[in-house]
């Protein structure tokens, strides 16, 4: 049997073999000093310097210490996806392994989860030690977000939070879907978010892991989240009614066409052949897409209907 204990801090990594022995240390001091029964787990996410060695010298040491090592560099998603996989706290904390997340928020954002009663609460780095280059778009992928999910958070992407138990089984990252984190967790059912202000410090070792194109595939993922939030399940709510109505357009529009030839002909008025009108071309493709779309849709609805998760729900209690 595997005893629970009072917190798991999951810390994926990447080459930051500089900042794992402070970064530990730091952690012990915190936990001994809040008398906090606990675990590390380090996700070594395919690095090439020593960071693996330095994580097994730790676990030699320390029986609370926990390691997961990818044959390459898969992402932050699936590295905090393992080491949830792996976490028994009561309340899981994520941290970066760059020191620039500080381990003595830990305690606060304990409380915030046993006490308070909160699902997860999110850093906010408020005071930023970044250029403006990163900044700035942050900025504007957070309004983004904010507006998308509903939920009122002004730092989405911080790596630095707290999460019950039960919250941490019940989701599934994948690719660079970290960044949303608690808008998986409103999903999933778990609609108790709250934020704390927390202290960014600056990066002291090596340099940060990831490029301007995060924000573009930011963009991107979460209008892959969006949708698969309102239509997962149903994707013939969104394609069926986009098609029907393209193609209802596509078909008025074509008698329309053929009146106006009609009533010119009866009229004696000049007129010219149907396949001479452009607009009858684009009434034709207009209805053509419809109904490429309604099909979409229906062969959606049919994989839906036979995916294995059509029915998973995440029950909270159960009386029998």
């Amino acid at each position: 049997m595997i005893n629970e204990v009072d917190i798991s801090v999951v810390i994926p990594l990447y080459n930051e073999e500089e900042s794992l022995p402070e970064l530990f240390e730091w952690i012990k001091q915190v936990m001994a000093a809040n008398d906090f029964t606990y675990e590390i787990i380090f996700i070594d996410d395919g690095s090439t310097d020593r960071s693996w060695e330095v994580i097994s010298s730790f676990r030699r040491q320390h029986p609370q210490v926990k390691g997961i090592k990818f044959r390459r560099n898969y992402g932050k998603s699936p590295a905090l996806y393992c080491g949830f996989r792996k976490a028994q706290g009561k309340v899981v904390i994520t941290m970066d392994s760059d020191l620039q997340d500080s381990p003595d928020e830990i305690p606060e954002l304990y409380k915030m989860i046993t006490e308070q009663g909160y699902d997860m609460v999110s850093g906010w780095k408020k005071k930023r030690y970044d250029p403006l280059s990163k900044t700035l778009p942050t900025k504007l992928f957070n309004a983004t977000a904010r507006k998308v999910s509903g939920i009122k958070l002004h730092d989405f992407n911080c790596g630095l939070k707290a999460y019950r138990k039960a919250l941490v089984k019940s989701l599934e990252i994948y690719g660079d879907m970290h960044r949303y984190i608690p808008y998986l967790a409103k999903n999933a059912g778990f609609s108790n978010i709250g934020e704390k202000e927390v202290h960014h410090r600056p990066r002291k070792y090596g340099k940060t892991k990831f490029g301007i194109e995060r924000f573009v595939n930011g963009y991107l993922d979460l209008m892959t989240l969006w949708f698969f939030s309102k239509f997962g399940v149903k994707p013939m709510h969104f394609f069926g009614l986009i098609g029907t109505l393209m193609f209802l357009v596509g078909l008025i529009s074509v008698i329309l066409v053929g009146v106006t030839k009609l009533h010119a002909m009866y009229a004696d008025q000049p007129y010219r052949l149907v396949t001479e009108n452009p607009y009858f071309y684009i009434s034709l493709t207009a209805m053509i897409l419809g109904t490429q779309l309604f099909l979409t849709g229906f062969l959606g609805e049919l994989i839906s209907r036979n995916a294995n998760e059509r029915n998973k729900y995440n029950i909270e209690e159960e009386l029998s």
